[in-house]
């Protein structure tokens, strides 16, 4: 709706993980290499955590595009199963034929089976784990199992765990220490710095074919601090700052714009003041505090009920 009006090609602010739009922070393209050092040459676990939003996924997506033709993958990105069903699926992602009577020795065999041969053949077996603070205790001791398929030199299986911050959590549990030995690479996502953010949507808005700067220096702060520098956050409210800049006819975002539209994301509304009970209770003390004084005024034997009758009387 509003590329046109911007002259992009395309939407910059999909949540779409799209590895082309990844913006790598020092951590960022630490994490990435390590990753890949780990696919071509190391074995074992290597866990990459972060926030919600943060770009673990549009990360791996970038390390599946680089990955080597000799590699093969297996992707879970569901692993709220039985052991029986995790190994079964990592078969299916391997193209391993599923043994006519499954079990989880008769899997394990078959899995460890086709690793030898991969092995034999120069290629190397990569299992990527997402939402992996999900695996309850069995399962990550099924996942430790599976490091223990070797050679006398070399792992057969490289394992990547994914996940949000509670993994690094669950791993470091006195219970979860030989997971956590054998893990050769941590890596932490943290949110963007303010100037991050400006780098990470000037990056975006180019790879959309952006010539001129649309957003200013005020609407990168404004999106900084509503998004707290999650990358996710910022697409969200960058992308509804376009769209009513297109509907203003606004060529430039400001920081006022940026601020309408993340209280639209969020669903935050104005507070008006409104004065009429801050009157009432005036009022009321205005009352109170008249009240003595109108009793001396009367007398002692005097009410308003029959005040209010003499006058009353005296009228007719």
């Amino acid at each position: 709706m509003y590329t046109e009006f911007f002259g992009l090609n395309e939407k910059p602010f999909s949540i779409t993980p799209d590895p082309r739009y990844l913006y790598l922070t020092d951590r960022h393209a630490d994490a990435l290499a390590h990753l890949m050092y780990g696919i071509v040459e190391s074995g074992g676990f290597i866990q990459l955590t972060g926030e919600v939003g943060t770009g673990k996924t549009t990360l791996i997506r970038s390390l599946l595009e680089q990955m080597p033709t000799e590699a093969k993958l297996a992707v879970i990105l569901n692993p709220n199963l039985t052991a029986m069903e995790f190994l079964a699926a990592i078969c299916v992602e391997l193209q391993i034929p599923l043994p006519e009577l499954q079990s989880k020795s008769a899997l394990i065999g078959a899995l460890n089976h086709y690793l030898l041969k991969a092995h034999a053949n120069g290629t190397r077996v990569v299992l990527i784990v997402d939402e992996a603070q999900t695996l309850d205790a069995v399962l990550l001791e099924q996942v430790r199992l599976l490091t223990n398929l070797e050679t006398a030199k070399q792992k057969l299986l490289q394992i990547i765990l994914i996940g949000q911050p509670e993994l690094r959590v669950l791993l470091a549990r006195p219970d979860m220490r030989q997971i956590a030995q054998r893990i050769t690479g941590r890596f932490h996502l943290e949110p963007l710095s303010l100037e991050e953010t400006y780098a990470y949507v000037q990056h975006r808005m180019k790879v959309a074919g952006a010539q001129t700067q649309v957003f200013n220096r005020s609407a990168i702060r404004e999106l900084y601090r509503r998004s707290g520098g999650i990358p996710r956050l910022v697409n969200v409210v960058a992308d509804r700052a376009l769209l009513a800049g297109y509907t203003l006819d606004s060529p430039k975002i400001a920081g006022k714009l940026v601020k309408r539209a993340a209280s639209e994301v969020f669903g935050q509304t104005r507070r008006h003041w409104w004065p009429y009970p801050v009157f009432g209770i005036a009022l009321l003390l205005c009352g109170v505090l008249a009240a003595p004084v109108a009793k001396q005024l009367l007398g002692p034997g005097d009410t308003a009920g029959t005040n209010t009758s003499a006058v009353v009387a005296e009228s007719k």
